[in-house]
């Protein structure tokens, strides 16, 4: 057996290992969004080699799952529904209507936004494999099949509903809720979980190649147990994050995430100064013509909101500027139909 350990952009890592696991459908995952943060998030597991395939993460909006007999065609729709503006019960009803073997039936999936202030869906097929089924809450959807019963399910919430910490830690834990030999029952002959596991967050103007958190175990050996080869490699990601360079900038200017975006029509600013400065904030369209000037004038140091109201403006992508002395940011912001 070989293994290595890599570091990659955004101090994410990666745990690659030469074994491979029996082939079948992928298990269980939970797809969230974090509305304080921004955050967008994914993990799961399975027991199979390089479940992480089923993973569709899109910074600042939602995240997609499709498991069971994945299906590349399907989860490239579903990428193309929701950058489209589609919610998750919608690009669920294109999916089931449009599958591309004409098979909804043995599908699952589990969609979750961050509009309206959280949205989710799910589906599972009637031929997915027993036990099979999908938890909904408003900024969380977890899905899982070929378990051991509905309480890997059940504990894979309650981990994420009542763990304290961040959003990632609330991600983990929901994974640890189903490490227990036999989750997805064809690994239970070796007396673990699963074969692979994954967990991945992205920030709201993470490029989607290159994500805040990203650590995949794509596979085991019948002695290892990848969820608790991925804790570990979390908890050595946790003692190596740093503020982001962006989010400290000159002055002891903190660009907070804008919320929420993507927005229907009204979205906050958020912003905080380290000293009294003169102030200026634009936004701008993705040509990059000035369309708007929300202040420009000298503010107080300490935490600061700015509403920008854009009804009548075209769906698409703006940007808004912050000057503040010697400090310039911009941030990504995303108006839906």
């Amino acid at each position: 057996m070989t293994w290595s350990l890599r570091l990659i952009a955004g101090l994410g890592f990666a745990l690659s290992m030469t074994l491979v696991g029996p082939s079948g459908a992928d298990t269980f995952s939970i797809v969230a969004v974090d509305l304080e943060t921004g955050e967008v998030g994914s993990a799961g597991a399975s027991c199979i080699s390089g479940s992480i395939i089923i993973s569709d993460v899109h910074p600042g909006l939602g995240a997609i799952h499709t498991q069971s007999y994945w299906n590349s065609q399907n989860q490239n729709y579903a990428r193309q529904l929701m950058d489209q503006g589609y919610s998750p019960q919608e690009i669920i009803d294109l999916l089931v209507a449009n599958d591309a073997n004409g098979n909804p039936s043995i599908r699952q999936y589990g969609i979750v936004d961050n509009i309206d202030g959280g949205r989710s869906a799910g589906w599972s097929g009637e031929n997915c494999i027993d036990y099979k089924g999908h938890i909904l809450g408003q900024t969380y959807a977890i899905a899982g099949n070929i378990l051991l019963g509905p309480e890997i399910l059940d504990d894979m919430e309650t981990g994420f509903l009542t763990t304290e910490g961040t959003f990632a830690d609330k991600l983990m834990a929901s994974l640890q809720g189903a490490n227990v030999p036999g989750a997805d029952t064809r690994c239970m002959q070796y007396g673990k979980p699963a074969i692979s596991a994954f967990i991945r967050v992205a920030r709201p103007n993470d490029p989607p190649n290159d994500l805040y958190l990203h650590l995949n175990v794509n596979n085991t050996s019948s002695g290892q147990n990848p969820i608790d080869i991925l804790q570990d490699l979390y908890d050595e990601w946790v003692t190596t994050d740093v503020v982001d360079p962006e989010l400290a900038g000159a002055a002891g200017v903190v660009l907070r995430p804008v919320h929420p975006n993507p927005f229907h029509a009204m979205t906050t600013i958020r912003y905080e100064l380290g000293t009294r400065e003169d102030v200026r904030v634009t936004i701008f369209d993705v040509a990059g013509r000035e369309i708007a000037t929300l202040i420009d004038r000298t503010q107080s140091r300490g935490a600061h909101e700015l509403g920008w109201d854009a009804v009548g403006r075209a769906p698409g992508v703006y940007f808004y500027r912050l000057e503040a002395g010697p400090f310039v940011g911009t941030e990504r912001l995303v108006l839906t139909r």
